[in-house]
């Protein structure tokens, strides 16, 4: 799918944090309504021997995708837009303001509003994806290759500074909870420590420029992205079976395919970066060749909308499922899922209404969300 440089929007990257979307919410309504919802994704947070039951375990697990998936497309969108500004005649600083703004306003959201609602301090992913985009308006100017390296560099070698400076149940410095370690205590939580998250960021703003350079015909952005992504999985597959190094402590009590897709998110091991980056990577080169196929892309397809509207769900869903809570005891995971639809038909309209408003007003301060 070659890209289109006066397009506005690439509906397979829509596509795709639509279904991102659509998991994070059925993740969250098992965290509201699920009595057995599983969360042991954490040297910190498991305990050796443990059963999970497969239903859950797999619930919980196809949702691993998403914050990896929705900060890289975040850097992926933020390399397209930029060019897009350029086009317009927008100057650098001026691009540069724009993105330090939105980080800030997205890091703020977790700092006051989920922390005034948590009774304490919780740095959770908009706190992850608000200070990558600060500090990614500064890191963008080292160039693609640079910068890809880096992301390398983060994603690969975290575990080194970690298995350095920190000791799993033990005592965390704050420098070090809010870059590199999660903590989850009584006065703060930090669920995604910046740096290893903004590794993902650089990597998916390497491809946005990817995309708009379009360099080699011979490797189409949708090549490109299959070839990676059964190589990551490969990788995966190689530093899980070799059970030490990327693991994060989180190692091998069995052959059995739970064992196998039991890694650390919090915070993400090579393993686990490895194993959705790769998914992620195969998923969207399959939506942007079926984009390529399809001949008219219906607009306000409900997938479509989840997407284009990514922020504004994620903050509108919180809100739906705290209206729900009364209705509903905690219960079954069938319930999950029932209830995880209503909120989806619930959120449906409103995200169209939304994106409409937002569309009409381009430089209102809607634009941030």
């Amino acid at each position: 799918m070659p890209f289109d440089k006066n397009a506005q929007r690439i509906a397979a990257i829509d596509w795709l944090r639509g279904i991102v979307m659509i998991l994070m919410a059925l993740d969250h309504a098992s965290w509201f309504f699920n009595s057995q919802r599983i969360f042991a994704d954490s040297v910190l947070l498991y305990e050796p021997g443990a059963q999970f039951a497969a239903d859950q375990f797999f619930t919980r697990w196809i949702t691993h995708i998403c914050a990896p998936t929705f900060i890289f497309l975040a850097g992926t969108s933020i390399a397209i837009s930029n060019f897009q500004r350029q086009q317009q005649g927008m100057s650098t600083a001026a691009i540069d303001r724009e993105l330090l703004l939105r980080g800030a306003f997205i890091a703020l959201l977790d700092i006051a509003l989920f922390s005034f609602i948590g009774g304490k301090p919780v740095l959770q992913v908009l706190y992850a994806i608000g200070i990558s985009m600060m500090l990614l308006a500064h890191l963008q100017r080292l160039g693609a290759g640079t910068v890809f390296w880096l992301a390398i560099l983060i994603i690969a070698g975290g575990e080194l500074l970690l298995m350095a400076w920190w000791q799993p149940g033990g005592e965390t410095p704050f420098w070090l909870a809010i870059t590199f370690a999660p903590v989850f205590g009584e006065q703060y939580s930090v669920l995604y420590p910046a740096l290893p998250w903004l590794g993902l960021m650089m990597l998916g703003w390497v491809f946005g420029e990817r995309l708009i350079a379009q360099q080699s015909a011979a490797w189409k952005p949708e090549r490109l992205l299959m070839t990676c992504g059964w190589f990551a999985l490969t990788l995966f597959v190689v530093i899980r079976g070799l059970d030490g190094y990327g693991n994060l402590f989180m190692h091998l009590e069995g052959n059995t395919l739970v064992h196998w897709l039991h890694v650390s998110k919090y915070p993400p091991s090579l393993a686990y970066t490895l194993l959705e980056l790769g998914l992620m990577a195969i998923l969207l080169s399959l939506l942007m060749r079926l984009e390529s196929w399809k001949k008219t892309i219906h607009p306000n397809g409900p997938v479509l909308v989840f997407g284009q509207t990514a922020l504004f769900f994620y903050l509108a869903h919180f809100a739906v499922l705290t209206a729900l809570k009364p209705l509903f005891e905690r219960g079954s995971l069938e319930q999950t899922y029932g209830i995880t639809l209503l909120v989806l038909i619930i959120l449906y309209p409103i995200c169209r209404a939304y994106r409409n408003l937002k569309w009409r007003h381009p430089q209102s301060w809607l634009r941030f969300l």
